[in-house]
């Protein structure tokens, strides 16, 4: 019988310590301040009471308050079965607090929750949450513009951080975020074009927030489409633009077959023009200005901005050289934004043989064989050949010097004049044998020593060169120069030498 009684006890001590067997679980029975919202933060208090007698040092340990995700730091106080949350910072408007009790707290018999405990309140008016205004592009909506911005706007301002953070584009699209309309706008610039034919999702969660740490209402979720046009881009036209703003078309070569047909030829190409090319639609620059080439011509600088225009405007990196031909090329595939291409290829022949742009040249001289007298010139062309000047011991004895004068005649450029100083400056007169020496010492447009000009030469420009000649008894060849170099008043210059050969 004593037997039977002891081991009834030890089954009663048994269960009497076992958890699963107790009547009522370890949990909290009520809290402070309630769920909701609380519109006056400063009379917030928190506590939790429990069922059982808990474990203070447990339930302090696995005891957490957050306010906007944040902890919030406090101190804890105890009546009995009740837990006081003092903070140590008053507790703020326009923030979200959640409390949280782990089930590894337990009661003072080691009987542990059942559950977590969660209780989430507020100082946070519900109108204050932001939400989604509008979104562009819309949804299902096609786009044409390769580096369009997409925009949201919202009902209060939001953080540039959030827009980096949760907002996200599939295909993946790398760019900037701004903010406009006071942090209400938002607005996204991709880093490159966005890809044509393609389908783009946008994408943000509720962990989105506004700048006091309120989330969104719910996830947002938009697609659009890139590359609905089809249409190919053409060049309408080619032009010459001049320093002056005018503008004047160039014709295409159409190509030829025939004897009797020849290539179209643009002429009268200044130095200081400049080419304008325009297409049917805004094509990239990058793709006109590796497609465009200038044969027998110096490398051309695009002036135009890059980007997709329909006008580019181009320079020569040099002055091409009078006189030459050289062709400009617009080869095919020249892009659209859509990644449309032209398809055919463009040729424009250039004469460059304008009429302000002619260098300045030397088309002959007249000089005197009596020294003072209006008559007896002799006169010689630049294609004149070794021809004998009678410079003669009568007329300029041997070793005196006799003052005397060179009349120099010029081709020019409409409107140019020759810069005296480049022709002075360049201008000699050298000899085999030292045959005679001059000095010069005077230039003159005007007030000439024979008033009227050479026959033939009258719409030429005329510079009379005054000074000593010494004549010698020697005979040989006189070098009658002007250096490469010279320069007329409207800046063109002669890069070849000039001269005439004759014989004393």
């Amino acid at each position: 019988m004593k037997f039977k009684l002891c081991i009834f006890l030890l089954i009663v001590a048994f269960f009497a310590s076992c958890d699963i067997l107790r009547l009522s679980p370890f949990e909290v029975t009520s809290w402070t301040p309630g769920g909701g919202y609380h519109s006056e933060p400063e009379k917030i208090a928190v506590s939790l009471v429990f069922s059982h007698e808990p474990d203070r040092a447990s339930v302090e340990k696995y005891f957490s308050l957050t306010g906007n995700g944040s902890r919030v730091r406090g101190t804890f106080h105890w009546e009995g079965r009740k837990l006081e949350f003092s903070f140590l910072t008053p507790p703020e408007i326009n923030t979200d607090y959640v409390i949280t009790l782990s089930a590894d707290a337990h009661d003072t018999k080691g009987l542990s929750m059942d559950e977590a405990f969660n209780g989430e309140f507020t100082t946070r008016a519900g109108e204050t949450r932001p939400t989604l205004v509008s979104c562009f592009p819309s949804m299902y909506a096609d786009i044409s513009d390769p580096s369009m911005e997409v925009k949201l706007e919202f009902s209060i301002p939001v953080p540039l951080s959030a827009l980096y953070d949760y907002v996200s584009f599939t295909p993946s699209m790398q760019g900037l975020w701004r903010l406009e309309d006071g942090g209400r706008l938002a607005v996204f610039t991709p880093a490159e074009p966005w890809a044509q034919n393609s389908r783009y999702e946008i994408r943000f969660s509720t962990s989105l927030t506004d700048n006091k740490g309120m989330n969104i209402g719910s996830d947002f979720f938009s697609i659009f489409t890139t590359g609905v046009d089809r249409e190919a881009p053409y060049l309408l036209c080619a032009r010459r633009i001049t320093k002056n703003g005018e503008v004047f078309q160039l014709e295409a070569d159409r190509g030829y077959s025939g004897a009797g047909e020849f290539p179209v030829e643009n002429s009268g190409w200044e130095k200081d023009d400049r080419l304008s090319l325009v297409f049917s639609k805004p094509v990239d620059s990058v793709s006109v200005k590796n497609y465009l080439n200038a044969d027998d011509a110096p490398a051309l600088v695009m002036e135009t901005s890059p980007g997709y225009r329909t006008e580019f405007i181009f320079r020569f990196d040099g002055i091409p050289a009078f006189g030459n031909r050289f062709t400009f090329r617009i080869k095919s595939g020249v892009k659209d934004s859509n990644g449309n291409e032209t398809k055919n290829e463009y040729i424009y022949k250039i004469f460059a043989d304008g009429k302000f742009s002619k260098p300045p040249e030397l088309v002959g001289f007249r000089m005197p064989m009596t020294p003072g007298s209006g008559g007896n010139l002799a006169c010689l062309e630049t294609d004149s050949l070794l021809e004998p000047v009678p410079i003669s011991e009568e007329n300029y004895p041997s070793g005196v010097r006799v003052q005397t004068w060179f009349d120099l005649y010029f081709s020019a450029a409409e409107g140019a004049d020759i810069d005296l100083f480049s022709l002075m400056e360049l201008f000699r007169i050298e000899t085999s044998n030292n045959v005679f020496s001059f000095s010069p010492n005077q230039i003159k447009t005007s007030g000439f020593m024979v008033s009227e000009p050479q026959a033939g030469w009258e719409n030429f420009l005329r510079i009379e060169i005054a000074g000593y000649l010494t004549n010698t008894t020697n005979y040989g060849l006189v070098y009658f120069q002007i250096a490469a170099g010279l320069k007329d008043s409207l800046g063109n210059k002669n890069e070849n030498s000039q001269k005439i050969i004759f014989i004393k």
